[in-house]
């Protein structure tokens, strides 16, 4: 099965005085796709908790930063999870930013790989926050 993929532009918002995606927020950018990555699936977060009471929360994350994104930069995120246990999974992602927008058609889908990430998550019982084993709708 191929990574889920979820395309962003970079906005000012995103970026330093410089026009530099800030680093932090590039932890943005891999949480929405792993809210959009749900959505694919038809599940909501917020229908998630309401009706099996479970969220789920980071518990680690490795990241590589590669290059830089500046302002108006065309991204796009990959996801792929991997279950680790009962109440894990690994997140595999990736931020690629997509060439050819400009004039040089040769290089019109070309990615560069900008950062690479691991983060492993818990399902955790919505009120307690414990630990609680990961159902069938995500495998």
């Amino acid at each position: 099965m191929s990574a889920f993929e979820w395309p962003i532009r970079v906005y000012w918002e995103d970026t330093d005085a410089g026009g530099v995606v800030y680093y932090a927020n590039y932890l943005r950018f891999l949480e929405r796709s792993r809210t959009e990555w749900l959505r694919s699936r038809g599940i909501a977060q917020r229908e998630l908790a309401a009706t099996r009471g479970v969220q789920f929360m980071v518990l680690g994350l490795s990241i590589d930063y590669k290059a830089a994104a500046r302002l108006d930069d065309a991204l796009v995120v990959t996801c792929d999870m991997q279950p680790e246990g009962r109440t894990t999974a690994m997140f595999d992602q990736k931020i690629w930013r997509e060439s050819g927008e400009g004039s040089d058609p040769l290089k019109k889908g070309v990615r560069e790989l900008l950062v690479e990430a691991r983060v492993r998550v818990v399902c955790v019982d919505e009120k307690s926050l414990r630990p609680r084993r990961i159902g069938e709708y995500l495998s």
